[in-house]
């Protein structure tokens, strides 16, 4: 896996792409075979769970990363290539 913008969030983004990986396979596995009248059910759950499981390590990795962008300038950046992508 690659490492993070800022080497002080390194560990983050592992535990978070753990994290997902692991929520994410169990998300796949049976998706298939959830009859698709019970499917919203099914992405709703699985959203909740991603949540209690991923939610925290991933707001505590997403706000190391935009601290890291903020100090290196790249904020304003990621701002206007956001709003360039959605004028499109």
């Amino acid at each position: 896996m690659a490492q993070s913008l800022a080497p002080e969030c390194t560990s983050l983004k592992l535990k978070y792409d753990a994290c997902f990986n692991s929520w994410f396979e169990g998300y796949l596995e049976p998706a298939v075979a959830v009859p698709s009248t019970d499917r919203a059910a099914y992405a709703r759950a699985k959203a909740e769970e991603y949540d209690r499981k991923c939610g925290a390590v991933w707001g505590s990795y997403r706000a190391c990363v935009e601290k890291a962008m903020e100090e290196k300038g790249l904020s304003e950046l990621v701002v206007r290539a956001r709003e360039a992508s959605t004028s499109g």
